[in-house]
């Protein structure tokens, strides 16, 4: 056996894998989800999680959301309209919606969200919103938001955590304790958490659309080990299983009591780089752009998407994937040059090895890809020391600047500037890079202003130029998303941004 194998043997001997006696979900219409990771705080406001954005799919509608072809759609908003001058957007909200604890979700509840995005300490929705100069109640279901100037990525933050919506009542009395008992307006309430073990929500009777709610609990489970999530899927103790390795896509597809699905994220994944966070980032890998740019020219994207990912992940050097309208295609994904960084290197005047404090989110298909690039880089001069670090840990010390380089995957938006501004402007809360540059800020915030295409991919032509030369991310890939479920589990539909939606979902014969 492999050690593999026989590390997977022991994990389910030891009970890793959930109880081998058959669920009975027809009877208990209970859906089980297995997480790659456990999410952060349950706070739409402070969350930043992706597996956070999964469960909040189920507890916490948006004003709008996205369908099959990233269009915008309204959910608790029913219609928008934009002023000529584009510095007013006019809301209407859904009649007789409830929050979970019973409170009526109306225009002054939205006014109370949006600005408790905007005010709350620690919020990771400011910068997202930050074009809001006001919001107005113009009636019990209209809301007037009035911009200090046109924000062409408003209604795309919308469907995401901005345009979730919690109820006033809980808010004001949990405070910063909301997180550990969210009550929002979704299609399923909050019952309990227990941290790396289990998130629970039941099915809200007065759901805004609850016809198209059947399952009556679904269980998060989180299990950071892609073969032990899959194991328990096979094993009919989880129904559904989130970022499934790439090398397990055929045994999947193989299996005739699964289904799969697949596709490339919005978003990318990268090597966050200490520029100017603390003071680990004092040393020439964190301030010579030579010593970065010699660092990405040691590594082989392409090697990395064939190894790891058997091909099913899309080689990337910047915020969007290369099939997306805002790819710069002047700035095409590099091929590896050792010699190139070598020189690179030598010019800086560094002594090699050139050491790093590298850390690595604990999941399996990180993991082979940091040990993959330990091994490229080391041949143009880098000794990558790599630091496992469970995920919501490394969120943590990421913030606090300790480290020198990060693996970090960003699942993306459906707006451009959702992947870059929080990134890379000046003292934005994900900016764990610490980088600033005045002329990137003005350039970001210009491209905020644009309505076309055209415009707005000309200004972040320059940005691109600017980041490929010293930003603080190295892009490498976009991952695959990669969803299995029983095939007792109907109505599943895949969509662009990689989370599972919960309503229209039931098990064949319920």
């Amino acid at each position: 056996m492999t050690k593999l194998k026989l590390w997977t043997a022991a994990l389910i001997a030891a009970g890793t894998v959930f109880a081998a006696t058959p669920p009975v979900h027809a009877q208990q219409s209970v859906l089980r989800i297995g997480l790659a990771e456990d999410p952060d705080v349950l706070d739409p406001t402070r969350g930043r999680t992706y597996v956070g954005r999964i469960v909040f799919a189920s507890i916490c509608d948006k004003l709008f959301d996205i369908d099959d072809k990233l269009a915008i759609v309204p959910q608790l908003a029913l219609s928008h309209e934009t002023s000529a001058d584009g510095l007013t957007v006019t809301i209407k909200l859904r009649p007789n919606v409830k929050f979970h604890d019973g409170e009526v979700m109306d225009a002054e509840a939205v006014k109370f969200s949006l600005e408790r995005h905007l005010t709350m300490q620690g919020s990771f929705r400011r910068p997202e919103l930050s074009a809001i100069d006001k919001v107005e109640v113009v009636d019990p279901l209209t809301v007037r938001l009035v911009l200090k100037q046109p924000f062409s990525p408003l209604l795309s933050q919308l469907t995401d955590r901005a345009g979730m919506m919690v109820s006033p009542k809980a808010a004001r009395e949990l405070g910063e304790r909301f997180g550990s008992a969210p009550v929002c307006a979704g299609p399923y309430r909050f019952v309990e958490r227990i941290q790396q073990d289990r998130i629970v929500v039941e099915r809200f009777a007065d759901y805004w659309n609850k016809d198209q709610v059947t399952i009556n609990r679904i269980e998060y489970r989180p299990i950071a080990d892609a073969t032990v999530r899959l194991a328990n899927l096979r094993s009919g103790q989880l129904d559904m299983i989130e970022r499934a390795l790439s090398t397990d896509i055929p045994q999947i597809q193989a299996n005739p009591q699964l289904r799969l699905t697949t596709s490339i994220d919005l978003g990318y994944q990268g090597i966050t780089l200490n520029t100017a966070k603390s003071d680990a980032a004092k040393t020439a890998f964190g301030q010579d752009p030579r010593v970065i740019q010699a660092f990405s020219l040691a590594i082989d994207r392409q090697a990395i998407n064939q190894v790891v990912f058997n091909g099913s992940a899309m080689p990337g050097n910047q915020w969007v994937n290369p099939t997306n309208p805002f790819y710069q295609t002047r700035f095409p994904v590099p091929q590896r040059d050792v010699a190139k960084a070598r020189q690179l290197l030598q010019a800086a005047g560094v002594r090699t090895p050139v050491v790093v404090d590298f850390m690595v989110p604990n999941n399996p298909e990180v993991r082979q890809v940091a040990e993959v690039l330990q091994a490229m880089t080391a041949e143009a001069g880098f000794e990558l020391k790599i630091r496992v670090t469970e995920f919501a840990t490394s969120l943590q010390e990421a913030e606090q600047g300790r480290y020198q380089a990060y693996m970090l995957n960003w699942s993306g938006r459906t707006d451009p500037d959702g992947n870059a501004f929080s990134f890379h402007a000046c003292r934005q809360p994900l900016n764990y890079a610490g980088y600033c540059n005045a002329t990137v800020d003005a350039l970001l915030a210009e491209a905020r202003t644009k309505t076309s295409l055209a415009d707005r991919k000309a200004i972040y032509e320059k940005v691109t130029e600017i980041l490929q030369a010293e930003g603080g991310i190295v892009y490498l890939y976009h991952r695959p998303v990669v969803i299995a479920h029983t095939a007792r589990l109907e109505g599943f539909r895949p969509m662009p941004d990689g989370l599972a939606r919960v309503v229209g979902l039931k098990f064949r014969g319920n």
